[in-house]
């Protein structure tokens, strides 16, 4: 061995790496996709198909890679020409979430709730609040490794769901709220807010940190138990007073008997007003035609609950064939146009009916529909029976392929290798729909029909939540090629396109007639997404070693301080007023949001300083 490959050698053994080096390694792991931003049109193909980022942050359409190699886009003007064409692309998809919502997501909700024998509050703060606010848990868990402030984000996501959801309830739909449900709700979603600030501003050692993780779910824990054995024992106190006044009709009819039944009775009436869910027809639901001043009450028609035996056996005929009409029903349903709606729209009403024809036939394949207003509670045989294959194929199949896909590569390229999964479905499945063709009538829903319920309820979750994220993924790209700060759009455009499918069941729940129940979601989500996911976000970075002690930032603050004075504001007003919501109220939660956008644009503006203290300067590299 020469003299020369000898020092080579000895080099190389003193040789150390350090963070720089590691950096470097780990760049294309670690660069944000729109770090290509920084990079001339030309060079930014190369960029994103060598970054990671640019596949694992895709839910539909890669939109970095589509700008910078599939459009070629050369130069700004282009990339705001390929930019509006993204946000109609963003009203496209949000056509597909309205529609979802209003024709499947909430009939199914209804349905599940009567099902389950919950009241209006109950199902709000459990099923609503948890089918609003799971997808964002799963979103965060997914991306743990990555720098964000997510107890900020958090805080901000529950600011505009508390006022503008909120908000619009009580504008769309005055009613009379659950008081001691409602002041109970609040003094817990304020208890843990104020836990969570707490842990999040002071730092403690990695062994607290299951304690802490414990201590906070044993808060949420603790209000589902509540909620629940409130309803419980609501029941169990109607059952004893009609007893009781069973006891009393039973002995002779005296004035003191008179007076005791009377009394009974205004009980039995206060506590039947929300003891199960009802299904109302829509029609009996409050007109936004009919108000009349901002302050003054709107004019309600009376709840008229549906008659489901009725609207179950409406088309029941025993001297037609069991398939009578089969495949006429079937074609009938996947029109994405019907005929009538047609004649009757106005131009921009059939410019709507266009764009929403897409949604019509992606919904009416993957989702069964479930509708107790409906004519056979919107039973289709031969199209059920393909539901029930399609349904959980296909979301066996994605779910799985967003859950295993490789950081590097886009998830429905690798879809290909989850579709074996799926197709396992088909051994429960295909039987199943073999027995539906056989068994089943046309003219009738099954006794088993409300197994479709669970698929209407889980399918739309899901297409709800594709849409919701897409319309975030699209508004992020659009604020980082217009250079906007990612901790300002995380705190206001980022907390508006993470709820839309909240804001829009929330307010299509009220709208149906249920106000109690999407106030109560706003409450409960509110609770699960600052608890549940900050909590357990917060936990499994500790345990992957990611730990970031800068969990609320300046943004968080504020969002912190708007957030407690938008809870002591509804405490105050709805004690006030009787625990009724008036549209007055549902004006004053609005303009609080927008006072709230107003700091934080002055802050971020550095037209004047924030609540949090500025941030110690540190070195990037050692003492460098």
């Amino acid at each position: 061995m020469s003299s020369t490959d000898t020092k080579t050698t000895k080099s190389d053994v003193f040789f150390v790496p350090n963070a720089m080096d590691a950096e470097f390694d780990n760049f294309w792991k670690t660069v944000s996709c729109f770090a290509a931003n920084n990079f001339p049109f030309e060079e930014r193909c190369d960029f994103v198909k060598k970054a990671v980022d640019c596949n694992s942050s895709t839910n539909v359409i890669p939109y970095m890679r589509l700008l910078a190699c599939d459009l070629k886009c050369i130069n700004q003007f282009q990339e705001m020409i390929f930019i509006a064409l993204f946000v109609a692309f963003c009203f496209q998809i949000l056509v597909i979430l309205i529609y979802t919502i209003n024709v499947y997501y909430s009939p199914a909700l209804k349905a599940v709730s009567r099902f389950l024998h919950m009241n209006e509050h109950l199902a709000g703060v459990t099923l609503m609040a948890f089918g609003n606010t799971s997808a964002d848990l799963f979103a965060n868990l997914a991306s743990v490794e990555r720098h964000v402030p997510v107890f900020a984000n958090n805080l901000s996501s529950a600011l505009f769901v508390i006022t503008i959801s909120g908000g619009l309830i009580c504008y769309i739909s005055p009613f009379k709220m659950n008081s001691y449900e409602t002041v109970r709700d609040i003094l817990f979603l304020l208890l843990a807010t104020l836990l969570m600030d707490y842990f999040a501003s002071h730092h403690f050692t990695l062994s607290y940190d299951e304690l802490k993780f414990l201590i906070v779910l044993l808060v949420y824990i603790s209000y589902i138990i509540i909620n629940v054995a409130d309803v419980y024992l609501l029941q169990k106190t109607i059952a004893s007073t009609r007893a009781k006044m069973q006891k009393l009709l039973d002995e002779k009819e005296t004035p003191e008997i008179a007076l005791k039944l009377q009394e009974l009775e205004r009980k039995l009436e206060y506590y039947s007003q929300d003891t199960r869910v009802e299904i109302l027809e829509k029609s009996s639901s409050i007109s936004i035609t009919r108000i009349r001043y901002t302050t003054m009450r709107m004019i309600r028609n009376p709840r008229v609950s549906v008659n489901r035996r009725y609207t179950r056996t409406m088309m029941l005929d025993y001297t037609q064939s069991k398939n009578q009409g089969i495949f006429r029903d079937f074609f009938l349903s996947l029109r994405p146009i019907k005929c009538q709606a047609w004649k009757q729209a106005e131009l921009l009403n059939r410019v709507l009916l266009l764009i929403r024809a897409p949604a019509v036939v992606i919904c009416t394949l993957y989702i069964p529909l479930v509708d107790y207003e409906l004519e056979k509670h919107g039973w289709n045989k031969l199209l059920n029976a393909i539901n029930v294959v399609v349904n959980p194929a296909l979301s066996i199949s994605i779910f799985l392929s967003f859950m295993h896909r490789k950081a590097n590569v886009l998830w429905y390229i690798s879809l290909q290798n989850t579709l074996m999964y799926g197709a396992y479905s088909f051994v429960l499945t295909v039987p199943f729909a073999v027995f539906i063709l056989f068994h089943s009538r046309t003219d009738v829903p099954p006794s088993y029909h409300w197994v479709f319920t669970i698929m209407n309820l889980t399918g739309s979750m899901f297409l709800i939540f594709l849409c919701a994220t897409e319309i975030d993924t699209v508004l992020e790209v659009i604020g980082n090629i217009l250079s906007i700060d990612d901790n300002y759009m995380g705190a206001t455009v980022k907390a508006f396109t993470g709820n839309l499918g909240t804001l829009f069941a929330n307010t299509a729940v009220a709208i149906h007639g249920y106000p109690k129940m999407a106030f109560a979601s706003a409450i409960g989500g509110s609770f699960f997404t600052i608890v549940v996911t900050g909590n357990t976000v917060a936990y499994v970075r500790s345990l992957v070693g990611n730990r970031c002690d800068d969990h609320i930032e300046e943004y968080g603050e504020i969002a912190f301080i708007f957030l407690n004075m938008a809870l002591f504001t509804i405490l105050l007003w709805s004690t006030t007023l009787g625990f009724f919501a008036r549209r007055s109220m549902g004006l004053y939660s609005i303009g609080l949001y927008v006072v709230y956008l107003l700091f934080v644009t002055l802050v971020h503006e550095e037209v004047i300083h924030s609540f949090s203290k500025d941030v110690r300067v540190k070195s990037a590299f050692a003492d460098i």
